[in-house]
């Protein structure tokens, strides 16, 4: 018995995080100043297909290249010579596993990615994923951090080995 409510604990843990939000990008944290393939994951939960989705690209992050793929397009969005939007195009159906879009680009030396998104269905209304965690129609966020630091090692007080 104590297997089946571990599994159903599971179960309902991942189902609450993946339903925090319908455009995902992965990974939620990177290290600053790396160049980093970028994962955007888009689901589609309602009984209307989706068309077609848009990422604007945060302002301090500097994409590199949009993967191509088969069963889909994409167009970007300029600045002068930034990408500021990527949008995607693909028929995403309902039930259907959801549809992965890639994209690289050179992360900021700190702070924390706001991912908005605006998914398009097939009867031209459109969901935007702009959100605070927590919200109706939350933005995915990628923490730029580093990871697996060692701490500096302690010094004793007036005693600083040099």
């Amino acid at each position: 018995m104590n297997r089946y409510l571990a599994s159903a604990l599971f179960v309902l843990i991942f189902a609450a995080a993946t339903l925090d939000a319908h455009v995902v990008v992965q990974p939620r944290e990177s290290a600053p100043g790396a160049e980093q393939v970028y994962t955007i994951v888009a689901m589609v939960e309602g009984a209307v297909a989706s068309s077609s989705v848009e990422l604007e690209v945060p302002a301090d992050l500097h994409v590199i290249q949009v993967a191509s793929g088969e069963g889909f397009t994409f167009d970007v969005k300029k600045d002068k010579d930034r990408i500021v939007a990527i949008t995607w195009k693909k028929e995403m159906k309902p039930k259907e596993p959801a549809a992965k879009f890639t994209f690289t680009a050179h992360n900021p030396q700190s702070g924390t990615l706001l991912w908005k998104a605006h998914q398009t269905f097939a009867d031209g209304s459109v969901r935007h994923w702009v959100g605070e965690r927590g919200s109706k129609e939350p933005a995915s966020v990628t923490t730029i951090a580093v990871t697996g630091a060692k701490p500096a090692p302690a010094t004793e007080a007036g005693h600083d080995h040099k």
